[in-house]
C-alpha cells in the first residue's frame, strides 16, 4: 500500500510499498502499518480513486491493532458482500483496485498504547540514525518487535493468517460470481 511516514526533515517521507494496488482487483491487508500516517494514506488512496473497504468494522485498522482512530470509508460485513462489491467494480470496468482492510482479531492484536510508544521511539531512532529509503520499514518493524518483547511479531503473524483466511473466502465468493457453475 502507498505509505506516508512522518519525518522531521519534511512533512512526510513517501514510501511506495505497493503502488500496484491501483491496478489490481483487490489487496487484502490489516490496514496501513501503524508506523504510517494513516489519515494521509487514506486521503491519498481516495485521490487515486482506490476504494477502501473495512471488513466488519467502522474504523480503519492500524495493522498491529484493530483501531486507528480513522473512520473507514466503507464497511462490508461478509466475504460475499466484498465479492459482490469487487464484481460490480469489474463489471463497470473500473481500472483501480481496492483495499480490503481486515482488522487483526482483538484477542490476537498488539496493545495499542505499547505499539504507539514503541513506534514513536523507533521513528525517532530512524531520524537520529539517518536511516533512509528501503531500510526504514525493516528497521522499524524489527525495532518495534524488540521493544514490544515480540508481541508485535505475534500480532503480525496473526494478522497475516487472518488476512489469508478472509482473502480466501472473498476469492471463493468472487469465483462463484464470475463462474456461476462453481
Amino acid at each position: 500500500m502507498y505509505s506516508l511516514l512522518p519525518s522531521k526533515q519534511s512533512s512526510y517521507i513517501f514510501a511506495f510499498n505497493i503502488p500496484r494496488v491501483f491496478n489490481y482487483s483487490q489487496v487484502v491487508c490489516a490496514g496501513a502499518k501503524s508506523i504510517l500516517d494513516i489519515p494521509r494514506t487514506l486521503e491519498f488512496l481516495e485521490t487515486q480513486g482506490v476504494p477502501v473497504v473495512a471488513y466488519q468494522t467502522n474504523e480503519f485498522p492500524a495493522f498491529f491493532t484493530p483501531k486507528s482512530g480513522c473512520l473507514a470509508p466503507l464497511r462490508l460485513d461478509s466475504p460475499k458482500e466484498i465479492a459482490k462489491f469487487l464484481h460490480a467494480a469489474g463489471q463497470l470496468y473500473l481500472q483501480n483496485g481496492a483495499v480490503i482492510a481486515v482488522p487483526v482479531p482483538k484477542d490476537q492484536a498488539g496493545d495499542a498504547g505499547l505499539i504507539k510508544r514503541t513506534t514513536t521511539q523507533a521513528l525517532n531512532e530512524v531520524i537520529e540514525k539517518k536511516i533512509k529509503g528501503r531500510d526504514i520499514t525493516p528497521y522499524l518493524l524489527d525495532r518495534i518487535n524488540q521493544l514490544t518483547g515480540g508481541h508485535s511479531l505475534k500480532a503480525n503473524i496473526n494478522l497475516v493468517l487472518n488476512n489469508a483466511k478472509i482473502g480466501t473466502k472473498v476469492a471463493v465468493e468472487l469465483a462463484k460470481l464470475r463462474s456461476p457453475s462453481l
